[in-house]
Parts: C-alpha cells; structure tokens; sequence
C-alpha cells in the first residue's frame, strides 16, 4: 500500500540549536512550518557565547529575555599570550564598553538554550509541526522535494532545509560536496566553579598547541574549552577530577583562584569542514550541514544562526515558493562571504598559535600588540567579531574621534 504523503511548505531537517531557531523563525513568519527533531540520549555539557547578530535573530523570535536570565554576560575579551616563545605579545583586553555595549553577548549553557527554544516551538503548534522520526530519505524535485521518515511517514514540501549536521543526509541527497579536513588536536570542554568571582571576564590563554578559554556562566561558574594534542587531551580526560582542577588552575595562573569541576569532561578531535555551497535546488543548509568549526573564536552556532537569520529573511521575501531558485541564490549569496572570511579566520588563528617559524611568530605578536595598543583597530576588531562588516562601518566614526573631527553632519537634503 502507497504511504499517504502530507503536504508543508517547509521542512526542517535537524533537532540541534540551529534546527530549531530555524523553524521558530520561518514559523512566526507564518510558513507551514515541519520540523523533524529526532530525540538523542546525551545532554550537550558545552556552553555557547551569543554574541552580535545571534543575539538580534534570538530576540527577534522572543527568548533574548529568557536566555539573559539563563546566561551570563560577557563584558571583557582578553587574550593573554602563554606560548612562552621569543616573540610573546602583550596582554590584550576588548571591552564591550568601547564601543558603547554593556555586553558583547551571553554565555549560555547549551542545553538551557536547547529548552528555552523547545518550549518557544511548542509555543506555536498552529504553524510548527514536531516529529521525532529520523529522516531516511530526500527526493528533489524540480517543483518540490519529498522527505521519507523511519516510520514511513512521507511529506511533500517546497524547501527541505538541512539542519542535520556534519553528516547531513540533506546536503548528500542534494548533491552539495563538502571539503573536510583535520587539526593534529583535541579539545576537553567541561565546566567548573571558582573561588574568585570572573566579573564577567573571559579569558582566553594561547598556547603553543592551541587556545585554552575560560568563559562566564552565572555565579562563580565558568566554562572551559581547553585545546591541546590528542595526547595530552586524553590524559587530561582520564584524570581525577581533583588533580585535573589542579591542573586548569595552573594553566590559568590562579586568577579565579581553586577551582572544582562541575561537569562531565568531554574530548573530541578538531577538526574544519565547509560546503561548496549553502543552497542546491529546493535545500538549503544552516549551522554544521553547511559548515563545521573547531570550538575557537565563539563561530560555530552563532555562523549556523546568522545562517538561519539569513535564510528567514529571504524565504519572507518569496511567500508563495519559499524553495525558489530565486529565493535560495539569494540566500547562498548572503552567507557565502560571512562563512568563507569566518572559516579562513579561525583556521589562521589557529594554525599561528603551532607555527615554530620566527616570523610567523613575529607576525601573531605584532598584530596582537597592535590591536592592544591601537585603539582605532582594537574598536575595528571588536565590531567585526561581532558582526560581519561592522568593522568597517564604524571605522568613519573612530577616525572621526581619533582625529577630533566631531560629530559627522549629514549632506543639506535639498
């Protein structure tokens, strides 16, 4: 007997963080809206820091208020060079306050936000359908796609978007290609408590074989990500968790004084990957589908949702056929430039931090001291971390002050 096919208009593929503020969004811009969000065994442990446009699409779909209270805020960036090299730059420090913001954003545990947005789509029932069943196929058409789900629950949609992650049977099925590659590093992330309160500082160390990065959560809480050799982050995995707080408090000279690990240590190989597009004929790919990040320079999930940002904007503009080839061309070209300039950054900062070659150590530490030093450049910085051409819109204005120019008049409108 032929499986009854149900009709949507879209159909969300992924049950993660950028799964689900994708459907909210496409949701409360009034889409028939199907997300398929199959249940996993395992609680996220890691936290996440929101900043800039992240922030702006999260309160757009109603939950900057709850993830305020959930979340810590995040005052100060700084950077302390730990390499022990010849060319070590100065103690570097970005401050929200600079360019007139109280936070740069909100750290939050991962799986408070992953409630937070769980509720909000149960909030909205009449426009967002859940199912728990594993997509096991995706047949594009040129008028339509169709998904087929475990239980064989089939339904006929306009666009397919491809939450599914790194191994996304969305972007497979659509016949996107994938570059991936592998860093010769491991990374242990946990959470911990400390005596000293952080006054919403992060902090992060760089070391010769990676970032080691402390960052808020409430109360004298805090969150690590600690990026090291595969081996060393398999020894620090298997350690008591007495003798690894000893450890962490070392690496990170006592400045939250003892510490206590409050979580569950989790290690996982770095690693980069990026699509040779964010969109095919009637799919489109958000968050790790489209590309993964190593857990440096807080990209992951704030790209994967300046992904659905994007891709809500766009689908608004084309209500009666929101998998439009006009439609996802003008989303793949929105995210094309954030994703490539992002992917390329991480992975310099990265690869700085293991190169032995003088120069190249020169070079990191120079730039270092002079975004310390400038403070023109040090505001560029801090504005382009938060988001994508921020930098260079404001730079008018820090010339203006820099050289006491004065307030910038607008031209006579006659």
């Amino acid at each position: 007997m032929t499986a009854r096919v149900s009709r949507r208009e879209i159909a969300v593929v992924g049950g993660g963080l950028s799964g689900y503020a994708t459907a909210i969004g496409l949701a409360l811009e009034g889409f028939d809206t199907l997300l398929v969000a199959p249940a996993t065994e395992r609680t996220d442990g890691r936290s996440t820091a929101l900043i800039g446009e992240s922030i702006a699409f999260l309160d757009r779909i109603g939950l900057a208020d709850p993830i305020a209270e959930k979340g810590a805020r995040l005052a100060t960036m700084r950077i302390v060079d730990d390499t022990g090299r010849l060319f070590r730059a100065p103690t570097a420090e970005f401050k929200a306050s600079e360019i007139g913001l109280s936070a740069f954003g909100i750290n939050i545990l991962n799986a408070d936000l992953l409630e937070l947005l769980q509720a909000r789509a149960t909030a909205l029932q009449d426009r967002l359908s859940i199912v728990s069943e594993p997509v096991v196929d995706v047949t594009v058409e040129a008028d339509g796609a169709t998904i087929e789900l475990a239980d064989g629950a089939m339904f006929r949609v306009d666009l397919v978007v491809g939450a599914d992650g790194r191994q996304s049977i969305v972007r497979r099925r659509s016949g996107i290609t994938v570059r991936e590659w592998r860093y010769e590093q491991s990374a242990v992330v946990l959470n911990f408590s400390h005596r000293l309160p952080h006054d919403h500082v992060s902090t992060e160390f760089h070391t010769r074989n990676g970032p080691f990065t402390q960052v808020p959560l409430p109360g004298r809480h805090s969150s690590l990500v600690w990026v090291d050799t595969p081996d060393a982050a398999e020894t620090a995995r298997d350690l008591r968790p007495d003798r690894l707080a000893e450890r962490i408090e070392r690496r990170m000279h006592s400045i939250l004084g003892a510490i206590e690990i409050t979580s569950e240590v989790q290690s996982f190989p770095l690693g980069g990957a990026r699509a040779s597009r964010m969109a095919a004929s009637r799919v489109a790919l958000v968050g790790e589908a489209g590309h993964v990040f190593p857990p440096i320079g807080a990209q992951g999930l704030n790209l994967g949702l300046r992904d659905a940002a994007s891709l809500v904007e766009a689908a608004a503009t084309s209500r009666d056929d929101a998998g439009s080839k006009r439609t996802l061309e003008r989303y793949d070209r929105a995210r094309r430039g954030d994703v490539a300039t992002r992917t390329v950054g991480v992975d310099l900062l990265n690869r700085s931090l293991l190169a032995g070659f003088l120069p190249s150590q020169f070079g990191r530490a120079a730039g270092l001291a002079a975004l310390s030093g400038i403070p023109v450049l040090r505001r560029f910085a801090i504005r382009e971390g938060l988001s994508p051409g921020a930098g260079l819109r404001g730079l008018p204005r820090d010339l203006d002050d820099r050289l006491g120019v004065g307030p910038r008049l607008d031209p006579d409108p006659s």
